[in-house]
């Protein structure tokens, strides 16, 4: 359970970047098919994701050491 306090804002982001990779892939997309990324609704929630995880990660304070 301490682990999941540490990281608990990083989940965070993971998933509010999947559910904007799905709403992009459903809302814009690619309609011809070709774009790698947002081709499909896997490759862009787990490219949303990624991209979450990392900015929400700039908000993780805590293991800071500077």
């Amino acid at each position: 359970m301490a682990f999941f306090k540490g990281v608990r804002i990083i989940v965070a982001g993971v998933i509010i970047g999947a559910f904007g990779g799905y709403l992009y892939w459903r809302f814009i997309g690619c309609t011809s098919g070709t774009c790698p990324i947002t081709s499909s609704a896997l490759n862009s929630s787990l490219y949303g994701a990624v991209i979450g995880g990392l900015f929400f990660n700039m908000f993780n304070f805590k293991n800071n050491n500077l």
